[in-house]
């Protein structure tokens, strides 16, 4: 299971952010149709794309002479699992609220 410390701050910058939105959107890219996702230089862009390998929330192989670049499924799976049970608690809680409510109504 990926670090989720390690996920959420690769995330936290918003080219990052942007670059696996577009992966997780339209698959698998070579990098340079990547290059759009901000208006930033190739080796800035580079050096997010080893940040979020080293994350491991991108996977890189090479295909002839080009980069592609694909999301990893367990690392979209970590967040959502993580949030989910966020979710859980925030629906438990809006229950309860709901119910006393209610009982102040009566």
């Amino acid at each position: 299971m990926p670090d989720l410390t390690t996920s959420f701050a690769a995330l936290g910058n918003s080219t990052r952010f942007a670059i696996v939105e577009r992966l997780i959107q339209e698959g698998e890219l070579a990098a340079g149709e990547l290059q759009d996702v901000e208006e930033i230089s190739p080796p800035a862009l580079s050096r997010h794309f080893k940040v979020l390998l080293e994350a491991g929330i991108i996977s890189q192989r090479v295909d002839k002479k080009r980069r592609m670049y694909s999301v990893c499924p367990e690392a979209v799976k970590a967040i959502n699992d993580w949030s989910m049970i966020y979710r859980q608690f925030w629906d438990g809680s809006f229950d309860r609220l709901t119910s006393a409510l209610k009982r102040e109504v009566r």
